[in-house]
C-alpha cells in the first residue's frame, strides 16, 4: 500500500498543478518551482549535533537567510566545505577530522532550508550567493563541494570569478538543469506547455531557461587547477555529466570510481583529495 502511496501521490501533485495552471497560470508556475527547491530533509539529527557543536560557530545573514557556519581553526591555509542537497555540514565529518590533523583551518556552513540555516528553499543561484559572502568573510585557499554544493562552486566562479582561490574540489556535480527536470516532469507527468512556461519563470527568476543552466558550459569559466571525482554508477548525478564539464574544465584532473556511489564517502576519496591539495 504504502509502495502504491509513493507512486501515485507525485502524479496526484501534478495534476493539481496542472489543473491550477489553467486557472492561475502565476500562482502555479510558483507552487511547481517551491516543490522543486524546498528540500526533504537536510536538518541536524541528535547524533549529528555533537561533533557540530565542537566547532567555533557563527551566525551570519545574506539575502534574508540566517545561515549557520563552522569554522575548525588551525594555522595552515583556509579550506571551505559547501555540502549537496537534503545534507547538512556534518556530512565532511570524516574528512574535517583528517584535514584539520594536517593543520589546515576549515570551514563549513548549512545551505539556506538545510542544517542549523533558516529558509524553507534552496537554489543554485542563491547557494551562490552565500557562498560568496562566506568567501569574502574568510578567504579560503581552497573550495570542496558535493553534488549540488559542486554545482554550486562552478556557478559561483562563473558569477563571481576568484583567483585568489587557488584549488577547487568539485565532488559528484549534477550537470545540465534541463535533464534535472526532464526528470521533474517526468515524476509529476507535467506537460510540455507547462514546463516551457516554468523555463521561463526561471528565466525571469534567475536569468536562465533550463537549457541555458548548464554546469558544463559554466565550467569554460574555470581557471583553477581543480579536482572532479565522480562514480561510473552514480544513479543521482550521471557520470556523463561530469565528462562534460572535464572536456571544458581545462585545468581539473578528472578520477573516475567504481561502486562508490553518489556520496562518495570513502578513505580513497579523502585520500585522493589530501594528495590533491598538497600537491
Amino acid at each position: 500500500m504504502k509502495e502504491k502511496l509513493k507512486k501515485y501521490i507525485p502524479i496526484l501533485i501534478g495534476k493539481r498543478l496542472l489543473l491550477l495552471f489553467f486557472l492561475n497560470k502565476k500562482k502555479a508556475l510558483h507552487k511547481a518551482y517551491i516543490l522543486f527547491s524546498t528540500p526533504l530533509k537536510g536538518k541536524v539529527l541528535p547524533d549529528q549535533e555533537y561533533f557540530l557543536e565542537e566547532a567555533e560557530d557563527e551566525v551570519i545573514s545574506v539575502n534574508g537567510n540566517y545561515l549557520q557556519t563552522y569554522r575548525w581553526p588551525n594555522m595552515g591555509e583556509t579550506i571551505l566545505m559547501v555540502h549537496g542537497w537534503d545534507s547538512n555540514s556534518h556530512r565532511w565529518k570524516t574528512l574535517i577530522e583528517k584535514l584539520h590533523q594536517k593543520n589546515y583551518n576549515i570551514i563549513a556552513f548549512d545551505a539556506p532550508a538545510h542544517g542549523n540555516s533558516s529558509g524553507k528553499t534552496l537554489s543554485v543561484p542563491l547557494y551562490a550567493e552565500c557562498l560568496q559572502k562566506i568567501v569574502e568573510l574568510y578567504r579560503p585557499n581552497y573550495i570542496i563541494g558535493h553534488s549540488v554544493g559542486g554545482m554550486t562552486t562552478i556557478f559561483h566562479q562563473f558569477k563571481f570569478p576568484n583567483l585568489e582561490i587557488e584549488k577547487l574540489v568539485v565532488l559528484a556535480p549534477p550537470t545540465e538543469l534541463s535533464v534535472i527536470m526532464e526528470g521533474y516532469q517526468k515524476t509529476l507527468k507535467l506537460s510540455d506547455r507547462f514546463m516551457e512556461a516554468l523555463s521561463q519563470y526561471f528565466k525571469d527568476q534567475f536569468g536562465f531557461h533550463f537549457e541555458e543552466f548548464s554546469i558544463a558550459e559554466f565550467a569554460k569559466k574555470l581557471k583553477h587547477p581543480g579536482l572532479l571525482i565522480h562514480d561510473k554508477h552514480d544513479d543521482i548525478a550521471p557520470h556523463s555529466g561530469a565528462e562534460k564539464i572535464h572536456k571544458n574544465w581545462t585545468n581539473a584532473k578528472f578520477i573516475t570510481t567504481e561502486d562508490f556511489g553518489h556520496s562518495l564517502f570513502f578513505d580513497e576519496v579523502d585520500d585522493m583529495i589530501i594528495d590533491f591539495l598538497k600537491d
